[in-house]
């Protein structure tokens, strides 16, 4: 009994790594391309990266586990900057910036760290306690 609970508080934990993991790189990449223009005359430049999260049960563990629900696009609109010499500026002259807020991605992958830390607590805590059952089982 008390292994299966330790299992599965493992498998949960590990579920929350795997998730946050993914929001992190994301967070990342969005971070990387803050400053990506298009290329052409008026094309679109980098458009930022959500991530969506969904809980699925898992009947083994008999918990509802995090997971990447989907990776989608912020459709919010792009900034404008008046840069005429630019290469994809349009025809009046303004260059489209991405829709990627540098403030609110760090504080989005400052969340995600916190949560990382945590999982990563949990499964800290859960391997010592099956240490010390162990320890006490060979008693």
């Amino acid at each position: 009994m008390m292994n299966d609970t330790l299992g599965a508080t493992l498998k949960i934990a590990g579920a929350g790594l795997q998730a946050q993991s993914t929001r992190l790189r994301v967070v990342a990449e969005n971070l990387a391309n803050a400053d990506s223009t298009a290329t052409a005359k008026g094309g679109d430049p980098y458009r930022r990266k959500t991530v969506s999260f969904d809980s699925v049960m898992d009947r083994g563990v008999g918990a509802e586990l995090v997971q990447v629900k989907q990776i989608g696009r912020d459709r919010s609109d792009f900034q404008l900057a008046y840069d005429p010499s630019h290469p994809a500026a349009d025809d009046k002259g303004y260059v489209k910036k991405p829709n990627v807020q540098p403030l609110v991605e760090m504080m989005d992958m400052r969340e995600a760290g916190r949560a990382f830390e945590a999982s990563m607590n949990v499964i800290e805590q859960s391997r010592a306690m099956m240490t010390r059952v162990v320890d006490l089982l060979r008693s």
